[in-house]
């Protein structure tokens, strides 16, 4: 073979060896691109992106949009509803689809993300690290990539509805997102506080700060006009799991827009209404949990049924959330251990 044969062979093997690569970083490239196989169905009008938010933020503002991050999971009964009981109500729809580009990350996926600072991180080191609790959880940026509202939990259609409109409405600078929904996200109630033997009573002196408490606190945030505070003395609080777990702590209700005062466990004098301010209570019924020195640990603002209401308590009066920070990893860990001792789990 001649010299200029050789040369020739050689680079046609280099040639194909370049195709090759380029071929394998376009593979990489588009399953980096598809999203997490999720057995809970997205809808089709989520937007398909490589997770550089900060690129995704731009792009929905250019179409005079806001930006809606999904966080969800395989198994999330919560994100089951999400999806088939509010996303599935053309009202709804037509809201979110008019006014944000929707985003899905699974906690627990490994597709890479880039956040809207520019670091770099999988799908659940991102979850990790904004703190996701619990699923669903929906994020809202603005359009400078900064969070307009945050919603830990499932929300029900009409409160979902309202929290749409309030993002849409660009209404975070103007209105407290709770006296929105009180506004903006009424239901049929049954217009009264209900009691509970277990209750502090009033005055409520929760002063943690000058000496340590024997027992974890837990602080309910209540309103009259509020039918999951209704269901939750029907259901939650007669459920035997949770009645037995919640005998650990001390049990302080208040009215989320209440005029009675009460000191908290920092000793700071407030009115009811002033303290679920501070905390940016919006949803009831909220728990807010406290350890023994006053400070909070843990809290429940989004609609959970019994069985996820006593894996709160259990979380909070265990001290599991001292070593284990995901309390989803904890859910699973405690649906587990029950199933395995013969007993049933139901999550919804």
């Amino acid at each position: 073979m001649t010299s200029d044969g050789r040369q020739i062979r050689r680079g046609v093997r280099v040639a194909l060896a370049a195709l090759l690569v380029a071929a394998s970083q376009l593979v990489v490239a588009a399953e980096t691109f598809n999203p997490s196989p999720n057995a809970i169905e997205i809808p089709a009008w989520f937007q398909e992106t490589f997770l550089d938010f900060r690129e995704d933020v731009r792009e929905a503002a250019k179409q005079g949009k806001r930006l809606m991050i999904y966080f969800g999971q395989d198994g999330c009964p919560y994100c089951t509803r999400l999806m088939r009981d509010n996303f599935s109500q053309k009202d709804i729809v037509d809201k979110a689809r008019g006014s944000f580009n929707a985003i899905a990350i699974n906690i627990w996926g490994d597709r890479e993300t880039r956040w809207t600072d520019g670091k770099t991180q999988t799908e659940k080191a991102l979850a990790a690290r904004l703190g996701i609790q619990y699923t669903p959880t929906l994020l809202f940026l603005d359009e400078k990539g900064a969070v307009a509202l945050r919603i830990n939990g499932y929300y029900p259609p009409h409160q979902l509805r309202a929290a749409l409109d309030y993002v849409a409405g660009k209404q975070e600078g103007k209105t407290p997102f709770a006296a929105y929904l009180r506004s903006n996200a009424q239901q049929a109630a049954s217009g009264r506080l209900h009691e509970q033997a277990f209750f502090l009573r009033p005055p409520l002196e929760l002063d943690r700060s000058r000496r340590p408490a024997p027992r974890p606190l837990v602080v309910l945030f209540e309103q009259k006009e509020c039918a999951a505070c209704d269901e939750l003395h029907r259901q939650g609080f007669e459920d035997p799991a949770v009645r037995k777990l919640i005998g650990r702590f001390d049990v302080a209700r208040l009215e989320l827009f209440g005029a009675d005062r009460a000191v908290t466990p920092a000793g700071k004098p407030v009115t009811e209404e002033q303290w679920g301010r501070e905390l940016k209570v919006a949803y009831t019924p909220t728990f807010v949990f406290f350890d023994g020195n006053g400070r909070e640990v843990f809290r429940v603002e989004a609609y959970v049924r019994p069985f996820h209401l006593a894996s709160a308590f259990d979380y909070v009066a265990s001290g599991a959330y001292r070593s284990e920070p995901s309390f989803q990893r904890y859910l699973q860990a405690r649906a587990e251990k029950i199933r395995a001792a013969g007993g049933r789990v139901d999550p919804w």
